[in-house]
This record gives C-alpha cells, sequence and structure tokens, in this order.
C-alpha cells in the first residue's frame, strides 16, 4: 500500500478518471469524489451557487459514509451551516 498526496482539484479528478475503471471497493466515494472535484475545479468556492454548495454537502456525506473511520462525522444540517446555508 502507498500513500500519494495529490495536490488540485482537477490533478485529483484526472486521476480519479483514469483509474475509475479498476477501482472496486469504493467506487461510490470515488464516484462522489470526482463530482466534487468537477464542481471545484470549475469555479472558485466563493463563486458557488447554493445549489451547487448543497451538491457538494451530498457529496461530503456520501464519501463521509463510506469512510471506515469511527470518529463523529458531521451531519447534513452542521454542514449547511458551515457553508452558510442553513434555513
Amino acid at each position: 500500500m502507498t500513500e500519494l498526496r495529490i495536490n488540485g482539484f482537477r490533478q485529483v479528478r484526472n486521476i480519479l478518471n483514469l483509474l475509475s475503471p479498476y477501482i472496486r471497493f469504493k467506487k461510490l466515494q470515488s464516484d462522489a469524489l470526482k463530482n466534487a472535484c468537477e464542481i471545484l475545479s470549475d469555479t472558485k468556492f466563493k463563486m458557488l451557487s447554493k445549489e451547487k454548495l448543497k451538491e457538494l454537502v451530498n457529496y461530503i456525506l456520501v464519501i463521509q459514509s463510506e469512510n471506515y473511520i469511527t470518529k463523529k462525522k458531521k451531519t447534513r444540517e452542521e454542514l449547511l451551516a458551515m457553508l452558510g446555508l442553513t434555513p
């Protein structure tokens, strides 16, 4: 097993696109991360619409639910509050 650090949303997205056919166990997480990177690589974070931010929150929740970590995970409401999207 090797750990690799990749900088930049565009690079992460491109590498995930290349690796996607070979991913078996974390496919759902990989797809969610790829979609999130697509949003983040196209637009600066401050310029994202509320809809795009909510979409990002959904991807974060998918990625978070697929992690094996047992630490406390953020809820949808906590993530929305962090982004200033509380109703």
